[in-house]
C-alpha cells in the first residue's frame, strides 16, 4: 500500500509561473500556475471561477527552447486564497 505522500498517480511539479487563461465566454485573464501534473493544474486567479467551467490555458516557458504548454481544463475546485482564488483543474486535453 502506498503511503499518503505517494497516493497520486502523477507527481506534482511546483511551477509559480504566469499563465494566460480564457474562459468559455472568451474572456481572457492572467493567473499564476502554482503546480502542474500530468492530469491537472493548480491556478491562482483574482476572480472566482465556477466549478465545471472549461478553461483554455497557455503556459509560456521561461526559455525559448520550449514551446508554450496549451491546455483545455475543467475547474473542479475554487477556494478563497489570500486576496484571490485557488483553482483546482483537471486537464482534459493538451492542445500544444
Amino acid at each position: 500500500m502506498k503511503d499518503y505522500s505517494e497516493k497520486r498517480d502523477f507527481h506534482r511539479m511546483q511551477v509559480e509561473s504566469e499563465i494566460e487563461i480564457t474562459d468559455s465566454k472568451g474572456k481572457t485573464f492572467a493567473g499564476i500556475c502554482k503546480d502542474l501534473s500530468a492530469t491537472g493544474m493548480q491556478l491562482l486567479v483574482k476572480q472566482p471561477v465556477m466549478v465545471g467551467e472549461e478553461l483554455s490555458t497557455v503556459l509560456h516557458p521561461s526559455s525559448d527552447q520550449f514551446p508554450p504548454l496549451e491546455t483545455i481544463c475543467e475547474v473542479i475546485r475554487c477556494e478563497p486564497e489570500g486576496d484571490g482564488f485557488l483553482l483546482g483543474t483537471n486537464i482534459s486535453e493538451v492542445t500544444r
